[in-house]
């Protein structure tokens, strides 16, 4: 079932271009879009930020995909998950924002997009992350806290951050 839940404009600063965002089950991704989340997520994660993990976790099929596309070119990712599967809480991860598209707002816009697609789905809830440690700051300005202490994951500091519901 593909989830449509809106085709906003939440344009970037410096761009006149309509952002939809998608936000699609595992098998209603078209072949080529697993492909553009694939190769993005490994520009990313494992190429940019040189952390070699294993990406395809098998947990792909339990998420939601949110895709942040504009002028057909895929600029944000998250998959969100329901309570139970990653963490107690409802959460997302492999978060990410192409590396031309950063500095416009659009990481705000996709945590917000986010919390939208998860409070939409499975209503409104706690949501846990495990956010690298860096973007502490990023998250707590969407109302994230920090809990526990930080730990390494993959060769990078991450520490759980909560967002009340």
């Amino acid at each position: 079932m593909t989830f449509h839940l809106w085709s906003i404009g939440h344009a970037a600063r410096h761009s006149s271009h309509l952002m939809v965002w998608r936000l699609l089950a595992f098998e209603d991704l078209h072949v080529h879009e697993l492909y553009e989340v694939l190769r993005l997520r490994s520009e990313v994660f494992v190429v940019e930020q040189q952390c070699i993990f294993h990406d395809m976790d098998g947990t792909d099929p339990q998420a939601k995909h949110l895709l942040g596309v504009r002028d057909g070119v895929l600029l944000a990712y998250a998959r969100c998950f329901k309570a139970g599967v990653k963490f107690p809480e409802a959460s997302f991860g492999r978060a990410l924002v192409r590396q031309s598209a950063r500095g416009t707002g659009l990481g705000h816009a996709l945590v917000e997009q986010t919390v939208i697609a998860i409070s939409q789905l499975w209503g409104p809830q706690p949501i846990r992350i495990g956010a690298q440690l860096q973007l502490a700051a990023f998250y707590a300005q969407h109302g994230f806290e920090k809990t526990g202490k930080p730990y390494m994951e993959d060769g990078i500091e991450h520490l759980e951050m909560l967002r009340p519901a």
